[in-house]
């Protein structure tokens, strides 16, 4: 499967705009639409255009996670959704959770329940991760 302009949209908004390099919540060196990578330093400054090319192709890592790890037919919806997750959270966070094996074992209520239990960061309560989460569970639910 791949993203649909929805899954990518709900990417962009939580994830904003910045094309000047900046230090995220947990100071990791991010830039674009959520872009981080050995490249990414203080004073990095890319185009608008740019930042579309590495959200295009950060994304497609997050398709391949999905695809990869879920075992059963999922609707556009889910797969936008948990591609959102994987992009926020990488690949090992979908692996290990509790999320996918509900999921894989087709409850797909209570795998859409477990995006709430991801909304931290620094090991403290994050509104904007709380709003992303829910954008998510509404998304995997459509």
């Amino acid at each position: 499967m791949k993203i649909s302009e929805a899954g990518l949209e709900v990417i962009m908004d939580n994830e904003g705009l910045r094309l000047e390099a900046y230090q995220d919540i947990v100071g990791v060196w991010t830039i674009g639409f959520g872009h981080t990578g050995a490249e990414v330093k203080p004073g990095l400054i890319i185009t608008l255009d740019a930042a579309k090319a590495l959200l295009l192709s950060d994304v497609e890592t997050s398709e391949k996670c999905v695809n990869n790890c879920v075992s059963g037919v999922i609707t556009q919806g889910q797969f936008d959704a948990l591609c959102s997750f994987v992009f926020n959270l990488g690949c090992s966070a979908l692996r290990n959770s509790t999320l996918l094996r509900k999921l894989n074992d087709g409850d797909d209520v209570g795998a859409a329940e477990q995006f709430m239990h991801w909304n931290h960061a620094g090991g403290k309560v994050v509104a904007g991760l709380t709003q992303r989460r829910m954008e998510e569970k509404e998304l995997f639910l459509t």
